[in-house]
């Protein structure tokens, strides 16, 4: 479980294909504090290490994650959001993350409101979609690219986040530009309810 308060990018290393499987070596500040079996954020993609050095370490996704998140397309160079799995004896300072991406979107507009940006998004919906949860409504949580946001202006497809320069410099919303496709988790109470709601009709 994560927070979606992203520690840091990691920079991709290496990305070797296995069968159906990737497997990707990236390097960041704390990977001497790392150890095999740990859960990782990445891009809010929740991903087990399996394999470290002195300054790298390698996780693995398989075809069901490459097929719903944005981590097929990454490539050696490019920088992703990290985040170590949440410890429960401190502040929860943004909101439960599973670190099991739903779906990717895509970025349609980027508004720079003179050093805070606005960032909207489209992704796909239909009814059935809903139902699961896959839903943002507004002043809501969502997680973009591993990062907990606040939903602003959402339609039935489309939503905004403001971002702040802290954030824009610390995680790789500095990379995002329309056309970019990020990955989403809805926020799980939302999914929780929406699948009761038909029970108490």
């Amino acid at each position: 479980m994560f927070s979606g308060i992203v520690e840091e990018t990691a920079r991709v290393v290496a990305i070797e294909k296995e069968l159906d499987n990737v497997h990707l070596t990236l390097t960041c500040s704390f990977v001497g504090e790392l150890k095999i079996d740990q859960s990782v954020s990445h891009n809010g993609v929740c991903l087990t290490v399996v394999r470290l050095t002195d300054n790298t370490y390698t996780v693995t996704a398989m075809r069901e994650t490459l097929e719903r998140s944005n981590l097929a397309m990454l490539r050696e160079g490019d920088a992703v959001n990290v985040e170590r799995s949440m410890m429960m004896n401190g502040r929860l300072d943004g909101h439960i993350v599973q670190g099991h991406v739903d779906q990717t979107a895509e970025c349609v507009s980027v508004e720079d409101q003179k050093g805070s940006y606005v960032f909207r998004f489209h992704y796909t919906s239909s009814p059935e979609m809903v139902r699961r949860g896959y839903v943002t409504v507004d002043k809501g949580s969502v997680t973009v690219n591993g990062v907990s946001l606040t939903v602003c202006r959402p339609t039935d497809n489309e939503f905004e986040v403001c971002i702040i320069p802290y954030t824009f410099e610390n995680t790789n919303f500095h990379d995002i530009h329309v056309g970019s496709v990020v990955n989403l988790e809805f926020d799980i109470i939302g999914k929780y309810l929406s699948r009761m709601v038909p029970y108490f009709k």
